[in-house]
């Protein structure tokens, strides 16, 4: 007979020191507790988080803030041709991006999927490509592909794509083998092969997860294209970086506000397409 709550409750008032931790585990709690707040405050006091620091800190970036507005509005269409193409370069390097990464990572998918690939070595093998991969941070990989190709959104693009072949073969390799058995042995039941299996069976599970991490990793990928920009890759991160070194900020002012404006457009298209491909795959079920 399975105990209800009233009878569990009843217990633990009745004995209430049969619920209660073991002093091993009590101990054991304290210490970590102990540890990690002793952690906490060493890192505070090794970086210098002051209270006089954080309050001058925050008069300076009150002063940096007032020079920013009112915010500056370019004269001419010229002016503002050379940022709306700024903008179009950082959103056209993180489609490319995105796009070469995702193309070179879909294949990579299956090899490290054990519903897919049964041979242990080779998987596993994959799989540790895959985090070698994704230990490279995007902007380090910019830094060293403006090094070999130069200035210019070129570098962004193979950092980007670089980036996310780790990251979508990962991804994709996960979905396909989160996917529902009873498909696949629906269509071996009917003398399907097993490339039969994975194009009738898995592949329409899998493909409206895999293009809901596409749109997700294309909009994170334009705020990381503005990064990218400031470290020479073009873009309007490059134009942003310029006017701070010259210290425009109200022009650097008005650029954040269009890159907030862009990401949160891409950010509600984005999800506007997710939401509709979710939608499809709950009818198709």
């Amino acid at each position: 007979m399975t105990p209800t709550q009233e009878d569990i409750h009843a217990a633990m008032t009745a004995h209430p020191r049969a619920f209660r931790d073991t002093p091993a585990m009590r101990a054991r709690k304290l210490a970590l507790w102990t540890l990690f707040i002793g952690l906490f405050c060493w890192c505070l006091y090794d970086f210098n988080f002051a209270p006089e620091r954080i309050w001058i800190g925050l008069g300076r970036f009150g002063r940096v803030l007032s020079f920013m507005f009112p915010p500056y509005f370019w004269s001419t269409w010229a002016e503002w041709l050379e940022i709306f193409a700024a903008l179009g370069e950082t959103i056209a390097m993180a489609f490319l991006g995105t796009f070469l990464g995702a193309v070179i990572a879909f294949p990579l998918s299956f090899l490290g999927a054990k519903n897919i690939n049964r041979v242990f070595w080779l998987r596993q093998g994959t799989r540790r490509v895959y985090d070698v991969i994704r230990a490279f941070e995007t902007l380090i990989l910019a830094l060293i592909f403006i090094r070999a190709f130069g200035l210019g959104p070129l570098p962004g693009v193979l950092a980007i794509a670089v980036s996310e072949i780790g990251t979508f073969a990962k991804l994709f390799s996960e979905a396909l083998e989160n996917t529902s058995k009873k498909p696949v042995e629906g269509v071996v039941a009917s003398g399907g092969s097993r490339l039969q299996s994975i194009r009738y069976a898995i592949m329409p599970q899998v493909l409206p997860v895999h293009l809901s991490v596409l749109l997700y990793n294309f909009e994170s990928n334009v705020r990381s294209g503005t990064i990218l920009g400031i470290v020479g890759a073009g873009g309007i991160g490059f134009l942003l970086s310029d006017r701070i070194s010259t210290y425009h900020w109200d022009q650097a002012w008005t650029m954040i506000f269009l890159i907030i404006a862009m990401v949160y457009l891409i950010d509600f298209l984005s999800g506007t397409i997710r939401a509709r491909l979710i939608g499809k795959a709950d009818l198709a079920k």
